[in-house]
């Protein structure tokens, strides 16, 4: 048996469907498990022992980008017998459909549910402390005959060799791990998704005033000038504890170096799901438009999350948080950091710097 799970873009959304093979590998401990995913991502599913295979949608044998024909002929050619399409965009519903698996499963849409063999109805309401975006994809298992009885959390599998390096890096600028040291997500994947750099500041003071913890920033490159921009906001006391210099080289570096971190807090994001598949706690500042019920995974004492609808429900007059969209950024200038800093403070208090 041949099994194909298809899932695009995020790399929230990647390491989300990533338990599906957890499950089917059970079920099915014989069959050939493929994932379709984008090449941006393929960092997170590194070495996962549930996955035989990668087809990297938008990157082909000859180095060129494949368009939606070339990937369904691909695909077509593998001869699946299954093919779950946990992505549901337009692209992957026509791969799905010309894929020729007898077995096509996907989220039950009125425009997209005919060219499926089956069509799951999502729930609206989460049921555990899963979350919805964990049990609506485990959902997707159940025409195989597959009802897991507890939730299955997304993993990240890092190599002896990974974990040594960034240990080394981190003891190269004199990290001491019998202190806190804490990953910033300070820059979202987008402006919309990005908590205001003024906010972010008075929230890594108000970590570091907490528990003296060491900072690391989680960015790239050519995000340097907003993190210079941030540093600058901080208090002078709190700029003598961040280390922007100590950052991931790579994906892969980023995974290994906040495997060694005390907690990662703000923005939400991949930042958060990876280090949530790394068992890392996280305090995550949600976006005023990002549906909190989908995308607080497990929340509980390790994995608290802050959302403006916490604070000013009113402010939403009954309407869909991704209604609000376009207007993330006025939002985002009532979500205050005093509206949860004390919920802050209460989960900094465990983290304290004891040898301090």
């Amino acid at each position: 048996m041949k099994i194909l799970v298809i899932q695009s873009k995020m790399i929230g959304d990647v390491l989300t469907s990533s338990i599906l093979f957890e499950a089917l590998r059970e079920k099915f401990p014989n069959a050939r498990l493929v994932f379709a995913i984008n090449n941006s991502t393929k960092p997170v599913v590194e070495n996962n022992p549930f996955i035989d295979d990668l087809i990297i949608l938008d990157a082909s044998e000859d180095g060129k980008s494949p368009g939606l024909l070339q990937n369904s002929i691909r695909i077509r050619k593998e001869k699946f017998d299954v093919v779950i399409d946990a992505y549901g965009k337009i692209s992957s519903n026509l791969i799905s459909f010309f894929s020729g698996a007898k077995k096509r499963i996907s989220k039950h849409k009125y425009y997209t549910f005919f060219l499926y063999s089956d069509a799951v109805i999502y729930n609206k309401y989460p049921k555990s402390k899963a979350g919805l975006a964990i049990e609506n994809r485990l959902q997707l298992l159940n025409p195989l005959g597959i009802n897991p009885a507890n939730p299955i959390r997304p993993k990240i599998y890092l190599t002896d060799a990974e974990i040594n390096n960034a240990e080394q890096q981190l003891k190269s600028f004199h990290v001491d791990l019998n202190h806190p040291v804490f990953m910033i997500s300070a820059l979202g994947s987008s402006d919309s998704k990005t908590y205001p750099l003024v906010y972010m500041a008075r929230v890594i003071d108000h970590i570091v005033e907490i528990t003296g913890g060491a900072i690391l920033l989680n960015y790239i490159p050519n995000q340097a000038p907003d993190i210079e921009k941030l540093i600058k906001l901080c208090s002078p006391s709190t700029r003598g504890k961040i280390i922007p210099e100590l950052y991931g080289k790579s994906l892969r570096n980023f995974l290994a170096l906040t495997s060694f971190c005390t907690a990662l807090i703000g923005n939400e994001g991949g930042a958060v799901n990876m280090a949530k598949a790394l068992s890392i706690p996280t305090f995550t500042i949600f976006s005023p438009w990002i549906d909190k019920l989908t995308w607080s995974i497990f929340e509980g004492d390790d994995h608290v999350s802050v959302h403006l609808i916490d604070f000013d429900h009113d402010v939403y007059k009954g309407c869909h948080v991704s209604d609000f969209k376009k207007e993330s950024l006025p939002l985002y200038q009532r979500f205050k950091p005093e509206l949860f800093l004390d919920h802050l403070t209460q989960y900094l208090n465990r983290f304290k710097d004891k040898n301090a």
